[in-house]
């Protein structure tokens, strides 16, 4: 009998490749902490080159896609085992991450005519995706050269310079860009959903990270089917990327933390993918990789600036812990002190770019903003000088608050302040009614709009009513009660540890999410309706309170233990805690979630622009036509356009300064063309009108004191008519 073969090299690779796999729980730490590595180099790269006015496909696909490669090669390589998770907890949640892009990419909106916010961003994202640059051209001698009667704001855009600026922050403009340029207007508005999914991949991270692995798939799937999430992942608002960057920042701040006791313990320093480096030398990496973690988890925090300047609220907790670790290193009581510079450094620079973006090409939105701004200003000035004091009187004050902590109730005390902090939320609506007396033009148009959409509600008409007082109760419509009182109990738990000296690696998150919510909660600074006003629980509030529900409800589990319940118990609570996290929030979202909002705004927008003649340029004589078209015409059909200021007391110009403006387009070489909401409003300039947008879709509902449960309908109408140069006299 022949010899059995000797066994081949394949045969014996399976199980040593096996073994070598990255496990998968690193999997998990890896996918959730790339994102806002990636955003972060995107940003880097694509804010110079808009600057500079270069912000094309050629230059920054190649520079953004390095400069994301880059930060995520310094942030993830010899990641050390910051996760624990099996297979099956990491393999559920990225089915929920991959669940939540589909979803909301079958019922994505299409927020393209300018109304609020979402289609300005989605405006500004094709100009700038089209031309490289900012402000945005009037193009006056297109429409014969400038004239008293001649405009370019409209909604959304303010004229200002000579040029149209874009009433927001630049940041979630370059990310969406990145759509468009692969797939036009389909790309703009499918870009939300795939940045959705990215925020469920971090939130889980950070959950998996803080609570462990079984509480990740909980976190994600909560995080994924509440009301304000699927609002804001199906269009193109700036509260996703916010949360991508601040939860990011906390990410890979705690990676950080976790490689330095790494390198000094030797515990959990294997490398997070196959290497071929001796694990000594990993290990003795690791110090200096926590460093470079911390620098990047700094920049990812200051860049959350560049995409909403809320950040700048939203970071200054991680300011003041900065200072608290560099008081620690000076003091020698934490090993985590050096890791305080770097992250101060990263968070100067990101904030640093996203104030200087607001500052050059935001302006007038920040002036918009001064009366809410300037304070804050102030605060973080504040809370700076306070930072670098404490920092350098780090020795006597270490000694003064040892002092306080030694204080035998303080524990208790900092718990009891959480919730009684949380019932005072939960009173407001009995103790106070937040009203706002209007003083600008702003404001007058809002009363306006509430006091329209609470007689849609049938509620009693005031429009001074803000409903602020009932933001806590917003947040129990939407991630629903037993989360908020879990949340309260785990903020309460985590305070009291910090508080007698343990748990140190909550204190950020805590600070993030305590801070943020409170600061919201008491004043949301938002149009009250609902779904809209939901967007701003999304960047911190919900997902901080599902992370501390969740944390709470494994506090619970563990408690019961304690006591002597067994498994079959422990189990049961964890089944029964997981259904009253999940339930309320899918029952509450189910009434929307369903059905998409503007649909069909994409075609009927390119329809529009096909009817537009050759060499056009478009007045637009009539005001509300004016407030949702102006950009679109001028950007997305990529024709000069101005609007024409009506006459005192009306929504319609005066005919002699539009055969004026019609006049000086023929001097000019090109084509006259006139566009209203009505037929009536274009007969008076001769020519044959004809509609070129007639949409019916549904809307948002505006909802103030219940949530949401459906759509509102809605209707879009434009008529366009090319002006005769004398046309017959008459009104």
């Amino acid at each position: 009998m022949s010899p059995s073969p000797p066994s081949t090299p394949v045969a014996d690779a399976g199980p040593r490749d096996r073994a070598h796999r990255p496990s998968a729980g690193t999997v998990l730490a890896v996918l959730s902490a790339a994102p806002a590595l990636v955003l972060a180099g995107w940003l880097l790269a694509g804010l110079p080159l808009l600057l500079l006015g270069w912000f094309r496909p050629l230059a920054a696909v190649p520079l953004g896609l390095f400069a994301a490669v880059v930060l995520c090669g310094y942030g993830l390589r010899r990641l050390p085992e910051t996760v624990e998770a099996t297979a099956r907890q990491t393999g559920a949640v990225i089915a929920v991450a991959l669940g939540s892009a589909v979803f909301n990419a079958v019922f994505h909106s299409e927020q393209l005519v300018v109304r609020r916010d979402p289609a300005t961003y989605a405006q500004t994202t094709v100009w700038l995706a089209r031309h490289g640059s900012l402000p945005i051209p009037r193009d006056a001698a297109a429409l014969g050269g400038p004239d008293p009667a001649l405009l370019f704001d409209s909604a959304g855009f303010y004229s200002s310079g000579g040029a149209v600026v874009p009433q927001f922050m630049p940041g979630p403009p370059l990310l969406y860009a990145f759509g468009h340029w692969l797939g036009g207007l389909t790309g703009i508005l499918l870009a939300p959903p795939v940045l959705g999914a990215l925020a469920v991949l971090v939130v889980a991270g950070l959950t998996a990270r803080l609570a462990g692995g079984r509480w990740a798939p909980v976190a994600a799937l909560l995080l994924a089917v509440s009301l304000p999430f699927l609002y804001t992942a199906r269009t193109t608002f700036s509260e996703i990327p916010s949360l991508i960057l601040i939860f990011g920042g906390l990410v890979l701040l705690h990676d950080a933390r976790t490689r330095l006791r790494a390198g000094v313990t030797g515990i959990g320093y294997l490398p997070a993918t196959p290497s071929a480096e001796r694990p000594g030398a990993v290990r003795e990496a690791q110090p200096r990789a926590a460093l470079i973690g911390a620098a990047l988890a700094g920049l990812v925090f200051g860049l959350a600036v560049l995409v909403r300047i809320d950040g700048l609220r939203d970071v200054l907790p991680v300011l003041v812990y900065a200072g608290l670790l560099i008081a620690m290193g000076r003091t020698g009581l934490r090993d985590e002190g050096r890791l305080g510079l770097p992250l101060l450094g990263g968070l100067v620079v990101g904030t640093g770019l996203g104030v200087a973006a607001g500052y050059l090409l935001s302006r007038p939105y920040l002036r918009y903003l001064s009366s809410s701004l300037t304070p804050l200003l102030l605060i973080c000035g504040a809370v700076v000088a306070l930072t670098v004091v404490a920092a350098l009187l780090a020795r006597p004050l270490a000694a003064a608050l040892r002092r306080v902590a030694a204080l035998r109730w303080l524990p208790e005390i900092v718990a009891g302040l959480v919730v009684a902090v949380m019932a005072a939320f939960a009173a407001r609506p009995w103790l106070q009614q937040v009203t706002r007396v209007p003083t600008t033009q702003a404001d007058r148009l809002n009363a306006l709009f509430i006091r329209t959409t609470q007689r849609a509600n049938g509620l009693p008409v005031d429009g001074t009513r803000l409903y602020y007082e009932d933001s806590l109760h917003w947040v129990m419509w939407y991630i629903g009660v037993p989360a908020v009182v879990l949340a309260t109990l785990a903020a309460a738990v985590l305070a009291r540890r910090l508080a007698r000296g343990t748990g140190f690696g909550w204190l950020l998150p805590l600070a993030v999410i305590g801070w943020t919510t409170v600061t919201t909660l008491y004043r949301p600074a938002i149009t009250p309706d609902h779904p809209w006003a939901s967007r701003r629980l999304v960047p911190v509030v919900v997902p901080g309170l599902i992370l501390l529900a969740v944390w709470g409800l494994r506090w619970t589990r563990d408690k019961i233990r304690r006591m002597g319940y067994g498994p079959a118990a422990q189990r049961n609570l964890t089944a029964v805690g997981m259904a009253l996290l999940v339930v309320p929030a899918a029952v509450t979202s189910i009434g929307t979630a369903f059905t998409p909002i503007e649909r069909g705004e994409r075609a009927a927008v390119e329809a529009m622009c096909a009817a537009l003649p050759g060499r056009a340029s478009v007045l637009i004589v009539e005001r509300v036509t004016a407030e949702r078209l102006t950009q679109v015409v001028r950007g997305t059909c990529g024709v000069p356009t101005g609007r024409v200021a009506p006459l005192w007391g009306s929504d319609v110009a005066g005919k002699a300064d539009v055969l004026r403006l019609a006049a000086r387009i023929r001097a000019a070489g090109r084509v006259p063309v006139l566009l209203a909401v009505k037929e009536s409003q274009l007969t008076r300039y001769g020519g044959t009108p004809v509609q070129v947008m007639a949409l019916r879709t549904r809307q948002d509902e505006r909802s103030l004191v219940s949530p949401p449960d459906g759509t509102w309908s809605t209707a879009i109408d434009a008529w366009m008519t090319v002006p005769v140069e004398n046309p017959p006299p008459g009104s």
